[in-house]
C-alpha cells in the first residue's frame, strides 16, 4: 500500500492528491492512508497534508528503498527481482548466494553500505553508507564460459553511457572496465562467474560508484586516485535515479551484445575509452612493463607497443595510465 500511495504522489508531484481519490483507487480507508503518509514522512519524504485538498509530495529523500527503485524503472528484466539492504558484507557475495539458490536472470542486489566490498584482484573497496551506489546484477547469459569476459566490456560501456547521460560528466573507461573522471577512478566493476565445462550457470556483475562523497571521505592514500561524481560535478546526485539509469542502459547494451555481437560492444567501448593512445604501465604477478596502448583486439585484449617496437597482448593485468606529472595512476 505504501508503494502504491508513494507512486500516486510521485506521479502528481507538486500537486494535491485527495484522500478520496487515493481511497477509491486503492480500496483502502482514509485511516490506512494517513498511517502510510506518516510512515513516508518518517522516512524523509516531505509531504504537505491538507484536510480539504489531500496530500502533496514536495520532496523525496535520497534513500535506497525498493519502492523508490521500482517506480519508473524502465527495464523489462533487470531489477524486477530486487533485494535492497541497509548493510551487507558484499552485494556480490549475496548475489552469488541468491543465484545459486535459483534467483532469476536480472536479479539485482543493492546495499546502502558494504562492510567487505572488494574490487579487482581482491582489493578492498570502501563502501560507506549514504554516499554511493553498491549493487550487483545476476545474469544467466546463453553463452559458452570462455565468452564470459566479454560481459566486462558490456557492463563498462553501459555504466559509462549511463553516468554521462545522467550527470553530463565526460567520464571515460580505463581498460578493461574502470570508469574515470580526469584520470581518477569513480567506479569499479567486478565480474564473477559460475560455470561448468560448456555452460554458464550465472554471472554476477558488481558495480561500485562513488556518488556523493566529499574528498575528505576518501582515505588519504586514495585521494590522488579516486573521486566522486559529486566532487567532479560540484553537485549532489540522486542515487536512485542513477541506479535506474544504469539498469536501463545495461539491459540495452546486453541486448545489443546478444543480437549484434561483441564487435558492436567493442565499437562503443573504443568511443568511450581514455586508455588507447596513452602511455601505460602493465603489472601482473610475473612482470611489469610500459608502452603505448594502441588498440584492443577482437577478444578484448589490450595491445601495447613497448619501447622495443613489439606489440604485446594483455589479457589480464593491472593497467595504470601515465599522468601529467609522469606518475602512473
Amino acid at each position: 500500500m505504501k508503494q502504491a500511495i508513494l507512486q500516486m504522489l510521485i506521479e502528481n508531484q507538486g500537486e494535491y492528491v485527495s484522500g478520496e481519490q487515493i481511497s477509491k483507487t486503492l480500496h483502502v480507508t482514509r485511516t490506512a492512508i494517513w498511517k502510510q503518509i506518516k510512515n513516508l514522512k518518517q522516512e524523509g519524504y516531505e509531504i504537505d497534508s491538507s484536510p480539504r485538498l489531500g496530500y502533496r509530495l514536495l520532496s523525496r529523500p535520497d534513500i535506497l528503498k525498493p519502492e523508490e527503485i521500482k517506480i519508473g524503472l524502465a527495464t523489462e528484466i533487470l531489477g524486477r527481482e530486487l533485494y535492497v539492504f541497509e548493510q551487507v558484507n558484499s552485494t556480490n557475495d549475496l548475489a552469488k548466494k541468491k543465484a545459486a539458490e535459483g534467483a532469476s536472470h536480472g536479479t539485482v542486489v543493492v546495499a546502502d553500505q558494504q562492510l567487505s566490498g572488494r574490487g579487482r584482484l581482491g582489493r578492498p573497496w570502501a563502501s560507506p553508507p549514504g554516499t554511493g551506489l553498491w549493487f550487483s546484477v545476476v545474469l544467466r547469459p546463453p553463452l559458452k564460459p570462455f565468452l564470459a569476459p566479454q560481459l566486462i566490456f558490456v557492463s563498462a560501456v553501459a555504466v559509462c553511457h549511463a553516468i554521462r547521460d545522467y550527470t553530463g560528466l565526460p567520464v571515460t573507461i580505463k581498460w578493461p572496465n574502470d570508469i574515470l573522471f580526469s584520470g581518477k577512478k569513480v567506479c569499479g566493476i567486478l565480474t564473477e562467474l559460475s560455470a561448468e565445462i560448456d555452460i554458464i550457470n550465472y554471472v554476477v556483475i558488481g558495480i561500485g560508484i562513488n556518488v556523493n562523497q566529499e574528498m575528505a571521505d576518501f582515505p588519504p592514500e586514495l585521494q590522488e586516485k579516486a573521486i566522486s561524481l559529486a566532487v567532479a560535478g560540484n553537485t549532489k546526485y540522486n542515487r536512485v535515479g542513477l541506479l535506474k539509469a544504469i539498469l536501463k542502459e545495461l539491459e540495452k547494451e546486453y541486448e545489443i551484445y546478444l543480437t549484434e555481437g561483441f564487435p558492436a560492444v567493442l565499437k562503443h567501448w573504443r568511443s568511450l575509452t581514455s586508455t588507447l593512445g596513452q602511455e601505460v604501465m602493465v603489472s601482473s604477478t610475473d612482470e611489469t612493463f610500459t608502452g603505448v596502448a594502441e588498440d584492443i583486439n577482437g577478444e578484448g585484449c589490450l595491445l601495447v607497443r613497448t619501447e622495443d617496437g613489439n606489440v604485446r597482448s594483455v589479457m589480464v593485468g593491472d593497467v595504470s595510465l601515465r599522468g601529467k606529472e609522469g606518475h602512473y595512476l
